[in-house]
C-alpha cells in the first residue's frame, strides 16, 4: 500500500489542541480546494510515492508520541484512512488536518480529526460538507481561518446554528496577513464566544517556513 508524500517531519505542532508538542508531520500530496490563504501550495502536486511500511518506520524514527496527518487535503488519497489506523495501532497520539470537504465517516475514531470549515473569504465556503458534522467525537475540533469580519460573522452564526461549542473544540485563527491577530482576539472577547483563539505558533517561531 502506497501514499504520495510531500514531506515527513519533526517539529513543534503550530495549531489545535495540541500546540507546542514535538510533533512528527506527514504531509500527504494532492488537494482538491484553492482557498485563497493556503500556505502548503507545494504540496499540491510532486511528492514521491511511499509505501506504508517505510512511513511509519520513518516516523517510528523520531521518537515522539505525537503525529499529523496533513496536506494538502489528506483524505484525497484513500490510503490515508489505513496510515491513520496503523499510526493508532503504533500507540501514537494522531490527529488529521482536514478541510471538512471530504467525507470523514471512514476515518478511525481514535483518530482526531481537526476540520478546517471553510469560510467565505476562503473562497471555498461551497465546499463545506456539512454532513461531516455528524460524525465529529468530543476529543475532535473545529477551525475557522477568519479573513475579515464578515468571516467572523459567518463562522459565529455556524457555531451557534450547530451547536458546535456544546460538541467539539472550536478553533478561531486569523487568516495570516489578512487578519490582525489582535482584531480577531478583540472580537472574540466582546462577544464572549466560547471559541479558542489561536495564533500559527510555527509561523512566529519561523516565518512560514518549509518543513518547520
Amino acid at each position: 500500500m502506497n501514499l504520495r508524500i510531500t514531506e515527513i517531519f519533526l517539529s513543534l505542532q503550530g495549531e489545535s489542541r495540541s500546540v507546542g508538542w514535538p510533533t512528527v508531520f506527514i504531509r500527504l500530496t494532492g488537494c482538491p480546494l484553492r482557498c485563497g490563504y493556503c500556505d502548503t501550495a507545494y504540496a499540491f502536486t510532486g511528492g514521491r510515492v511511499m509505501p506504508l511500511e517505510d512511513i511509519l518506520a520513518r516516523v517510528q524514527g523520531y521518537g515522539v508520541h505525537h503525529v499529523c496527518v496533513t496536506g494538502g487535503e489528506p483524505l484525497a488519497q484513500p490510503a490515508c484512512l489505513p496510515l491513520l489506523a496503523a499510526l493508532c495501532d503504533a500507540g501514537h497520539e494522531v490527529s488529521l488536518e482536514t478541510s471538512g470537504a471530504l467525507d470523514v465517516s471512514a476515518v478511525d475514531p481514535r483518530a482526531i480529526k481537526v476540520m478546517d470549515l471553510k469560510t467565505p473569504g476562503s473562497g471555498e465556503v461551497a465546499r463545506n460538507l456539512w454532513e461531516n458534522l455528524a460524525h465529529l467525537s468530543a476529543h475532535d475540533q473545529v477551525k475557522f481561518v477568519i479573513c475579515g469580519r464578515a468571516d467572523y460573522d459567518w463562522a459565529r452564526e455556524v457555531v451557534s446554528r450547530y451547536g458546535l461549542a456544546d460538541r467539539v473544540e472550536v478553533l478561531f485563527s486569523a487568516a495570516f496577513g489578512d487578519l490582525a491577530p489582535g482584531t480577531l482576539a478583540d472580537w472574540i472577547v466582546a462577544d464572549r464566544l466560547p471559541v479558542r483563539f489561536q495564533l500559527q505558533l510555527h509561523k512566529v517561531l519561523w516565518n512560514d517556513a518549509r518543513g518547520r
